[in-house]
């Protein structure tokens, strides 16, 4: 086909030559009649070059198939957009070769993202999408299978009150384990044994017999001595 198109073109030049006004019109709107059929080779050529993403969408809470009709397969952040079918699977067809980010857009429901790499001899490679870490290249399967990770919030909880708030409050704890110490103690030594409260209450008299507790005074004196030295003072004779 495209040898008879050179062909053609080349007689129509033959007789522009001509200067031949009726023969020119007529050769223009024999142009404008068969040019789509000398351009099929350049479409089937361009159409060679074209790939396609496919795969699933999965919705694990699905209680019904509302939520298909507003979910949309953005491909490079809606350069090409996809549509899902009844069971959830996708086609993003027209696709050169290249790196491509699916992802999937729902307004209730935050989904998985994948980027799909496409070579120029149709191979197609997967992996997720990592905005902290680039990285990352965890692969995954082909065709994709997103699915959800959770709900869209678009609203911050409003904070409730709880009892553990009110115990943990510093105020509270300086209040209530003071008194836990001076209730539970007590128990805790009847409850113990006999010899166990005896050694007990030995410590208890050691510890508050100020007799063998030593004088702080005396202790630095004998560390740190005096280093000054009386001189003794001689009185003069009296003549």
């Amino acid at each position: 086909m495209t040898t008879s198109c050179l062909g053609f073109t080349s007689l129509i030049m033959k007789i522009l030559r001509t200067q031949d006004f009726s023969i020119i019109l007529g050769i223009f709107n024999f142009i404008l009649v068969f040019s789509p059929i000398c351009g099929d080779d350049s479409i089937d050529t361009e159409g060679a070059d074209r790939f396609k993403i496919e795969g699933k969408v999965t919705l694990t809470d699905a209680r019904n198939s509302d939520w298909l009709g507003v979910t949309r397969v953005l491909v490079d952040g809606g350069d090409y957009i996809g549509y899902l079918r009844s069971d959830g699977s996708f086609v993003v067809n027209e696709l050169p070769s290249g790196s491509y980010v699916v992802e999937i857009s729902n307004p209730n429901y935050i989904f998985e993202s994948a980027r799909v790499d496409i070579s120029r001899k149709g191979m197609v490679r997967a992996r997720r999408v990592n905005y902290l870490q680039f990285s990352d290249k965890t692969s995954m399967s082909y065709p994709l299978d997103l699915k959800d990770r959770q709900k869209a919030k678009y609203f911050q909880t409003r904070e409730q009150w709880r009892i553990t708030d009110f115990l943990m409050n510093p105020m509270v704890l300086t209040m209530v384990l003071p008194l836990l110490l001076i209730m539970v103690l007590p128990k805790l030594m009847n409850a113990a044994d006999p010899e166990a409260q005896k050694e007990m209450q030995s410590q208890m008299k050691a510890f508050n017999d100020k007799s063998t507790v030593p004088d702080i005074s005396e202790m630095l004196a004998s560390w740190f001595p005096s280093t000054d030295t009386k001189k003794p003072k001689h009185k003069a004779k009296k003549k």
